[in-house]
C-alpha cells in the first residue's frame, strides 16, 4: 500500500546533534535541509523528523519537502504521503516527487491516484510531473489516461520538452499504440533520444513487427546492452530463434557485454531450437562471465533449456548446484520431468517443495496435472485439481482445465472429461478442443468426435488444428467424402495444415527435413540408409507398417511408401549415417509422431544400440533397447 489514511508521523525524541567541530548547535531550516538531502534511511529521516520538529523548523517548505523525498527514497511511502497530506500549502513539486516514489516501484494507481488529487487542487503538471506520471499509465485503462496527459502536454506547451516526449513515446508503445509512437518518434528526428529509440524498438518487437524493428536497430550508430536485448526478445518471442541466437554472437563480437537478461533470452531461444551444444556453450559462457552471476533466474533458464533439448542429467545438475531455489526454480525442474516422462519424480518433487516450506504456485499445478497426464496417472490428477483452491486457495486457469482435459481424454474418459468443459465458468479455448477430438480419434469414439466437430465448424469456432482432427476422424471410418468436403473447407478459409518438420544437431550445425525430403546434399545416402533400416525391420522383426495412419483414399503400396520417408525417419537415417557407432541422437519435431514412426524408432534403437532422444510438440521419448520412456503411452 501507498499512503495509509492514519499513517503515524514521528513524534519528537531526544536526540541531540552536534557540528563538525562536536559542539551542540542549533538545528536551523538550512542545516536541516542539508542533513536530509543524502538520508536513504527511515530510521535516519525519523531521527531528523523528530529533531526538526523540536527545532520548530519542520514546516519550513524546504525541510518539509526533504523529509518527504527522504521518506520515500527510504521506501516509507506511507509516511511521505501523510507529509504531503498535512502540508498546508503544497506545490506542483511535492506531489510530482511522490508522484514518482510510487511510478517508479510499480504503483502504478496510487500515482496516478495522487496525480488526480493534485491536479483537483487546481495545479498543473510540469514536465516533471508528466515524466513521473506517464511510465505509470499501462495497459488498456492507462492508455485513455495516457492520452490525457498527452492532451495536457500539448495544451501546456510542454509536448516537446524530451523527457515529456520520450514519456508519452514509452506510453504509446507499452500500450501496443505503435501508429502514435511512430508519429511521437517520427517527430523527434534527427537525434531521437537513445531511451526513446529502444521504446520504439521494443514496440515494434512487441508486436512482431521484426523487420521494422531490425531497421530502426541496424540504423542505431550506437547500441547498448538494452537495444540488443529489445531485438533479441522480439526474435525469441515470436518463434525466430536462430535470428536471437546470431543477433546474440553478433553482440558479443560487436564488444557490448551481455547482461543477465541477455543471456536469459539467447537460453531462450536455444530451448526453441533444441540444440544442446549451443547450451552447454552458453553455460560456459555464464560460467565464465563477470557479469552475469549463476543466480535463480540465470539458473532456471538453464534448467529450462537443458530439459527441453533433451539433457535432463544437465537439467537435475543445474538444479542441484543452485544454492537459492525459489519456488520458479523448483517449478522449472518439475516441469522437465513431467516433459520426460517420469512423472513419480515431479510428484515427489512437489513433496519435496512442501516440505521445505515453499508455497505452490498455479504453474507449479501445471507441472503436475502434466505429469499425471503423460503417464495416466487419472486418480492423482483428480486430487492435485480438487486441492488447488481447497487447500492452497489457488482458483483453477484454463490452463489447469486443459492439463484435466488432456488427462482425461488420454486415458479413455472421454465423456468425463466433455462434461468437465461443459461445467466450466470460462470459455473453452483451441487446445481443449483440440484435445478432446484428438481423444475421440485415439479411442475412436467417432459419434462424440462428430457432434464435437459439428458444433466448432457451426459456430466457426475451427481452427486448423480442429480441422486437420476433424478430417482424419472421417478418413479412419472411411468417410473419404466427409473428408473432402472438410479440406474443401479449410481451403475456402485458406488454412493449410502446418508441414510436420525434424530437425537433428550434428557438431552444432542443425539440419531439418520434411516428408520426403529430397534435398540434402547427402539425400542419396540418406535414403539408401532408411531403405536399409527399414527392410531390415520388415524380415527379422516383423515390423508391419501402419498404414491405416495414411488418411489419404491410397492403396496400400503408396500407403506404405508415404509412411516410410516421414521426416523423423530421415532425420534417424541421416544421425545414423553422421556420428559414430553408439552415439546418442536428437530429434526435434514440431508435430506429434505418428504411431508408426514410435513403433519404428523403437526398433531402430534395438538393432543399432542407440538411445534416440524424440522431442515432439508435446513431451519428450527416450528409445533405448527397443523401449521408450513413455511405456506407450503418449
Amino acid at each position: 500500500m501507498s499512503a495509509a489514511a492514519g499513517a503515524v508521523l514521528p513524534s519528537p525524541a531526544p536526540t541531540k546533534y552536534s557540528s563538525a567541530g562536536g559542539q551542540h548547535a542549533t538545528l536551523t531550516a538550512d542545516r536541516a535541509a542539508a542533513l536530509l538531502a543524502g538520508c536513504a534511511s527511515a530510521r535516519r529521516a525519523s531521527e531528523l523528523h523528530a529533531a526538526a520538529v523540536r527545532a520548530g523548523v519542520d514546516r519550513d517548505k524546504a525541510v518539509d519537502f526533504r523529509l518527504q523525498r527522504a521518506y520515500a527514497t527510504s521506501g516509507r511511502l506511507d509516511l511521505a504521503v501523510a507529509l504531503l497530506r498535512r502540508s498546508p500549502d503544497p506545490t506542483a513539486v511535492f506531489y510530482t516527487s511522490t508522484i514518482h516514489a510510487h511510478s517508479s516501484r510499480g504503483l502504478h494507481l496510487a500515482a496516478l491516484a495522487l496525480l488526480s488529487d493534485m491536479l483537483s487542487q487546481g495545479l498543473l503538471p510540469t514536465t516533471h510531473t508528466l515524466s513521473a506520471s506517464l511510465p505509470a499509465c499501462n495497459g488498456r485503462g492507462g492508455l485513455a489516461v495516457g492520452r490525457a496527459l498527452h492532451g495536457y502536454a500539448v495544451k501546456l506547451a510542454l509536448s516537446g520538452d524530451s523527457y515529456v516526449a520520450t514519456a508519452l513515446l514509452g506510453m504509446y508503445a507499452r500500450s501496443g499504440d505503435a501508429a502514435a509512437a511512430r508519429a511521437l518518434f517520427d517527430e523527434m528526428q534527427p537525434d531521437p533520444h537513445v531511451v526513446s529509440v529502444t521504446a520504439m524498438l521494443t514496440c515494434y518487437a512487441k508486436m512482431g513487427a521484426l523487420d521494422d524493428a531490425r531497421s530502426l536497430f541496424d540504423g542505431l550508430p550506437k547500441k547498448d546492452f538494452i537495444c540488443w536485448n529489445a531485438m533479441i526478445d522480439g526474435y525469441t518471442q515470436h518463434g525466430r530463434p536462430n535470428e536471437a541466437l546470431r543477433l546474440f554472437r553478433r553482440m558479443l563480437r560487436s564488444g557490448v557485454e551481455p547482461d543477465e537478461v541477455s543471456v536469459v533470452l539467447a537460453l531462450s531461444a536455444v530451448a526453441q531450437l533444441g540444440t544442446t551444444e549451443s547450451g552447454k556453450w552458453l553455460h560456459s559462457f555464464v560460467k565464465n562471465s563477470p557479469r552475469v552471476l549463476l543466480n535463480a533466474r540465470v539458473g532456471t533458464a538453464l534448467i529450462d533449456m537443458y530439459y527441453k533439448c533433451g539433457s535432463l542429467e544437465d537439467a537435475v545438475a543445474v538444479f542441484d548446484g543452485l544454492s537459492d531455489k525459489d519456488i520458479v526454480v523448483w517449478n522449472a525442474m518439475i516441469n522437465g520431468y513431467a516433459m520426460h516422462g517420469h512423472s513419480r519424480k515431479a510428484i515427489e518433487m512437489f513433496k519435496q517443495l512442501r516440505a521445505q516450506g515453499l508455497w505452490p504456485t498455479d504453474i507449479t499445478f501445471i507441472g503436475v496435472l502434466n505429469a499425471c497426464s503423460h503417464s495416466g496417472l487419472v486418480d492423482e490428477g483428480r486430487k492435485f485439481f480438487k486441492s488447488m483452491e481447497l487447500e492452497y486457495g489457488i482458483e483453477p486457469k484454463i490452463e489447469h482445465y486443459g492439463c484435466m482435459v488432456d488427462l482425461l481424454g488420454r486415458a479413455g474418459l472421454i465423456e468425463e472429461a466433455f462434461d468437465l468443459v461443459q461445467s466450466m465458468k470460462m470459455k473453452p479455448d483451441a487446445v481443449m478442443w483440440v484435445s478432446l477430438l484428438a481423444a475421440c480419434r485415439l479411442h475412436k469414439n467417432m459419434a462424440l468426435g462428430q457432434r464435437i466437430a459439428d458444433y466448432l465448424v457451426a459456430n466457426g469456432l475451427a481452427n486448423s488444428g480442429m480441422y486437420i482432427l476433424l478430417s482424419n476422424i472421417y478418413a479412419a471410418v472411411g468417410k473419404w467424402q466427409e473428408v473432402g468436403r472438410v479440406r474443401s473447407m479449410m481451403k475456402a478459409s485458406g488454412i493449410q495444415k502446418e508441414p510436420g518438420c525434424s530437425a537433428i544437431e550434428i557438431g552444432r550445425q542443425v539440419t531439418e527435413f520434411v516428408a520426403g525430403d529430397t534435398s540434402h546434399p547427402r539425400t542419396d545416402e540418406i535414403h539408401a540408409k532408411l531403405e536399409e533400416v527399414m527392410k531390415g525391420l520388415v524380415e527379422e522383426h516383423g515390423h508391419v507398417p501402419q498404414t491405416e495412419l495414411v488418411l489419404h483414399d491410397l492403396d496400400e503400396a503408396t500407403k506404405e511408401k508415404a509412411l516410410a520417408v516421414h521426416s523423423e525417419k530421415l532425420a534417424v537415417a541421416f544421425g545414423l549415417i553422421s556420428t559414430p557407432p553408439g552415439a546418442e541422437i536428437k530429434i526435434v519435431k514440431n508435430l506429434r509422431a505418428c504411431a508408426d514412426c514410435h513403433a519404428v524408432l523403437k526398433l531402430v534403437s534395438k538393432i543399432t544400440g542407440r538411445k534416440i532422444v524424440f522431442r515432439d510438440r508435446n513431451r519428450f521419448h527416450h528409445f533405448v533397447d527397443g523401449a521408450c520412456s513413455c511405456g506407450d503411452y503418449w
